[in-house]
C-alpha cells in the first residue's frame, strides 16, 4: 500500500531554516562569551556616575585620566 499524499497545510508546519538556527547558535554564543569575560573581570567599564574620563580613588591612591 502506498501511503496517501498529504494536502497542503495539513500536518507539521516546515521546519526551521538551517540559516536561523545558525545565527541563533551564534547569538548564544556571543552572550555566553560576554557573560563569562564580565564574570572573569573583563567588565563592560565603570558603571557609576561619571563612568568615563577622570577616575580619582582616594581610598586605594588610583588616579587615571
Amino acid at each position: 500500500m502506498t501511503e496517501p499524499q498529504k494536502e497542503p497545510g495539513q500536518g507539521s508546519p516546515p521546519p526551521t531554516p538551517r540559516w536561523v538556527i545558525i545565527l541563533g547558535i551564534i547569538f548564544v554564543l556571543l552572550v555566553l562569551l560576554v557573560v563569562i569575560l564580565h564574570l572573569m573581570g573583563f567588565g563592560f567599564g565603570d558603571h557609576g556616575v561619571g563612568g568615563g574620563g577622570l577616575m580619582v580613588s582616594i581610598a586605594t591612591g588610583q588616579f587615571r585620566l
